[in-house]
């Protein structure tokens, strides 16, 4: 048994109605706003243009010695705001790492021009060592960390982003912080500013003592 097919049901114009598009025509998306090539998909698009300079390799020393554009050597002389300093000792700093995996994320680096760890002093090393257990009480003071990595490349082929010059990567972590925006979307999301983040970790830093 056979079933006719229901006739469309038209509704008639009425003189209130709004124009037409006017609410439930189809909303272009951006791509198509800007006449782009391509069909546009379902994705959303975190644009982060600054990266830019990290990927050329912008700021980065053009040869090994100290002379050479070092930005370790360079930032030291600005004032701590500028340079993103959170903690200055003897031998070593401690700045905020310009591009950082997590909020948070800083270098304790030796103010001596060094590429290598065993170059390093004895007042150097235990400067450092010292520093690094500051750092981890200021992050878990100011941020309530609940983890850190903590280690340094030492040479290009180990992934030192300025190899010339050693520096020791103090990254907090917390349960749920790598989720699919950067495993899938390589794109991290930072919820505070720099310069927040650098206040806050200067006024936890342990001056005195741990």
């Amino acid at each position: 048994m056979s079933v006719e097919p229901e006739e469309p049901v038209v509704e008639e114009a009425r003189e209130d109605a709004p124009e037409s598009g006017a609410h439930n025509a189809h909303q272009p998306s951006i791509e198509e706003e800007r006449g782009g090539a391509g069909l546009p998909d379902n994705f959303q698009r975190l644009w982060t243009p600054h990266r830019m300079a990290y990927i050329k390799g912008e700021g980065k020393p053009t040869g090994a010695g100290s002379g050479d554009g070092c930005p370790f050597c360079e930032i030291p002389k600005m004032t701590d705001e500028e340079g993103l300093i959170v903690a200055r000792g003897d031998a070593v700093y401690a700045v905020l790492n310009l591009y950082p995996y997590n909020s948070g994320h800083l270098m304790v680096v030796p103010f001596r021009h060094v590429a290598d760890y065993t170059e390093l002093e004895g007042a150097e090393c235990a400067d450092l060592a010292r520093f690094t257990q500051q750092a981890l009480t200021a992050l878990r003071k100011a941020s309530g960390a609940q983890g850190f990595n903590v280690g340094m490349n030492l040479g290009q082929v180990a992934g030192a982003g300025i190899a010339a010059h050693l520096h020791q990567h103090v990254v907090p972590r917390w349960g749920g912080d790598t989720n699919f925006m950067p495993v899938v979307g390589h794109t991290k999301v930072l919820p505070q500013l720099l310069r927040d983040t650098r206040r806050l970790l200067a006024d936890a830093w342990p001056h005195s003592g741990l």
